[in-house]
């Protein structure tokens, strides 16, 4: 009993004490601010649109750039609560990035109607998807980097998520960027690849995140 005892007390004092892992809301906090400094470096980089001013006038574009900042913001929330195996509890609050695609397709429609006559298109086009692509992987990289440090149960969405909030990155970048009014080139070169990008981290999530 004794030896018990004496084993008990030395792997006692040999066990390093547990860090606890930060609260969802923390990490999606940290997550957010490293995303927007990444963005502002970028556009300090490149600098802005030179009829930013004249675009803010436009409530649609307004609405696109806000729609674009929430679903950055959400899917960084969603992924740090799938990174958790229970979510929090917070389930609801975790997938809120669908319905915020939801109401962005409806933005898109609805300025797709009121581009009348439609603007001309910009003389490139998928150099659009490649210059939102490169901006976006260092924070992808990270966001799984990040990501696999946890114990998701749910790493299809926890992936897909992260690189939908890195790709939102440089799409708020390009748009912030690029003079071009097109509705219709930049739904299908800045967002029709977003379905993509989702769908490439769904798999990627599953292959990498999972525990």
């Amino acid at each position: 009993m004794k030896d018990i005892e004496q084993l008990v007390n030395q792997l006692s004092s040999e066990a390093k004490p547990i860090r606890p892992a930060p609260s969802p809301w923390m990490l999606s906090l940290k997550w957010s601010g490293a995303a927007l400094a990444y963005l502002l470096v970028a556009l300090a980089a490149s600098g802005l649109r030179t009829d930013l001013a004249l675009a803010l006038q436009h409530p649609l574009y307004v609405a696109e750039m806000l729609l674009l900042l929430l679903i950055l913001l959400s899917t960084t929330l969603g992924s740090a609560l799938l990174a958790f195996p229970d979510l929090h509890q917070k389930r609801a609050l975790a997938y809120t990035p669908i319905a915020l695609f939801v109401l962005f397709i409806l933005l898109l429609i609805f300025a797709w109607r009121a581009d009348a006559p439609p603007a001309p298109f910009p003389v490139h086009s998928f150099e659009c998807t490649l210059d939102i692509t490169l901006i976006s992987l260092l924070p992808a990289a990270l966001a799984f980097f990040a990501l696999r440090g946890y114990a998701s149960t749910h790493p299809n969405w926890a992936g897909s998520f992260a690189l939908l909030a890195a790709f939102s990155v440089g799409a708020i970048w390009l748009r912030l960027y690029e003079v071009n009014d097109s509705i219709l080139h930049v739904v299908q070169w800045h967002y029709l690849p977003m379905v993509a990008v989702g769908l490439l981290g769904w798999f990627a999530g599953r292959r990498l995140l999972n525990w």
